[in-house]
């Protein structure tokens, strides 16, 4: 006969499981919680205190750590010399592990979890019976998943009683993979209580979620994975009304374009993304008029762009939307008329993200590189122009000072070097990703173009290397500069604005985005 350890914490969908595995000729052998459900459904069971001969001690923490258990897993019955040894020790061959793990997860996704309940819920024998049962695949059939009982169930009843080992070896990588991440969870949690930084390991875990139609063109494959603990205001957590999927292409936009709307929350503000950039950023009195406004700021752009909007989309701004081509709208929610005007077109993306939790904790970023990856904080830097330093004859009004404060938020997302025009209601131009800066600049005043007046001011992520650019900003009509400051070149920005009289204000902190 052949024999099954079963232990598990998430007991849906076992007895069917089991009652498989005994119909197939299994005896289980079960332990605590999952043998009482076992017999209460009227499963016979050998509890695990007949096999190791030792009851469970230490509450629990010691049950299955026994060379009963582990012996009957690890032995290759392929070695005459293993089966003589078990034969020796009366240890009997166990041939299928049935085992999911303590509910760590879950346990430190509560907000006010405890140290010393989380140290409870580490699973050791578990991780361990696993870890045995995948290692000795080649005669050990180890399910982790319930998504796979019932291929292991079929494969036992084709097979006479065994899976193949092709099958053997496929639950063997998934339970490796399952380890890792249960451990990288551990180390990730116990990390971050202890105060480190820079652990000489990094463990990461992230979960499918998708299998990508390609990446960023056709001829690439691509996936989609979510933080094994993911944030709830995340493009990954929206919930998509209509349209549809969305492409890889389409989430990095997306994700851009909630990073930077989270930027603007005191007035309603809509958010125009393209290709990782903000091509037009609008704010008013009124959603219609912060659409207007975005609107207005690249009407060519925005043509097949992505739209984040901080408020609920209403009927007059849906309108608006409609009548030209968007690929996403996304949204903390949508009025009734609105959503129906919006949907009519069959391909646009509609998303929903819930903004209550745009101020919860931000997590590092991760990019990778050739042979690695780099990982930093997000930048969410939270700034006052208050706290700002003027250098200039001229000094900024207050209203230039919020247009500065309008303009430095959106510069922040806007790839460097980085250039944005603005006034207080909208910007006005974008230049983005040059190699140099005064490119970006002049990219940034042909665009405002005939829109540029006595409002106008300018946001630059990183300082000024050289005066040129604050004398072409001058001499096109800009009056009011923020910049970091810092380049040992600084006086001649400085001197340069004085001649033409524009106000510069210098933050002190610089925000490349590249």
């Amino acid at each position: 006969m052949k024999r099954a350890i079963v232990s598990v914490s998430d007991k849906s969908n076992l007895v069917p499981f089991v009652k498989g595995l005994v119909d197939a000729g299994y005896e289980i052998v079960s332990t605590g919680g999952t043998k009482k459900v076992l017999d209460d459904a009227g499963i016979q069971t050998i509890g695990i205190e007949e096999v190791t001969h030792f009851p469970e001690i230490l509450d629990g923490r010691v049950k299955t750590l026994n060379p009963y258990v582990h012996g009957g897993l690890l032995a290759r019955r392929d070695n005459p010399e293993h089966m003589a040894t078990l034969k020796e020790h009366h240890i009997t061959p166990i041939d299928l592990v049935c085992v999911n793990l303590y509910p760590f997860k879950e346990t430190i996704s509560q907000p006010d979890v405890k140290l010393a309940d989380a140290i409870e819920n580490i699973d050791i024998g578990g991780p361990s019976m696993l870890r045995a049962a995948a290692k000795n695949y080649q005669d050990v059939t180890v399910v982790t998943d319930q998504a796979d009982y019932q291929e292991v169930l079929a494969e036992i009843k084709a097979n006479g009683g065994t899976t193949t080992l092709a099958t053997r070896a496929k639950l063997a990588a998934k339970v490796f993979r399952t380890t890792a991440a249960y451990d990288a969870l551990i180390s990730q949690y116990l990390t971050k209580q202890v105060g480190n930084e820079d652990p000489e390991k990094l463990t990461l875990t992230y979960d499918l979620k998708e299998t990508m139609r390609y990446g960023e063109n056709p001829h690439q494959k691509a996936w989609l994975y979510e933080d094994a603990m993911p944030k709830t205001f995340s493009i990954l957590e929206a919930k998509q009304l209509h349209g549809k999927k969305l492409s890889y292409n389409n989430i990095k936009d997306a994700d851009e374009a909630i990073r930077c709307v989270r930027e603007f929350q005191e007035e309603p503000t809509v958010v125009a993304m393209k290709h990782m950039n903000p091509c037009g950023i609008g704010r008013g009195d009124s959603l219609e008029e912060a659409w207007d406004r975005a609107y207005k700021a690249d009407s060519v752009s925005i043509f097949g762009g992505v739209i984040a909007l901080n408020q609920k989309v209403d009927l007059a701004t849906a309108e608006k939307m409609h009548k030209i081509f968007l690929e996403i709208v996304i949204a903390p929610g949508y009025d009734d008329d609105a959503y129906a005007v919006l949907a009519k077109k069959k391909n646009i993306r509609l998303l929903q993200v819930d903004f209550s939790h745009e101020n919860e904790p931000t997590r590092r970023e991760v990019v990778s590189v050739m042979g690695g990856m780099l990982t930093q904080e997000q930048d969410t830097l939270t700034e006052d122009y208050h706290d700002w330093k003027c250098v200039t004859e001229t000094k900024p009004t207050e209203e230039q000072l919020k247009s500065l404060m309008f303009a430095w938020k959106a510069v922040k997302h806007t790839k460097s070097n980085a250039i944005v025009v603005a006034n207080d209601e909208r910007t006005l131009g974008v230049g983005a990703g040059q190699p140099n800066r005064i490119d970006s600049l002049k990219i940034a005043v042909k665009h405002a173009g005939d829109a540029l007046d006595d409002k106008s001011v300018l946001a630059s992520d990183a300082f000024f290397p050289f005066g040129d650019s604050l004398e072409f900003a001058g001499q096109h009509g800009i009056k009011a500069v923020v910049e970091p400051g810092g380049s040992i070149r600084d006086q001649e920005t400085i001197d340069m604005a004085n001649k033409y009289g524009v106000a510069v204000v210098f933050t002190g902190h610089r925000h490349f985005r590249h």
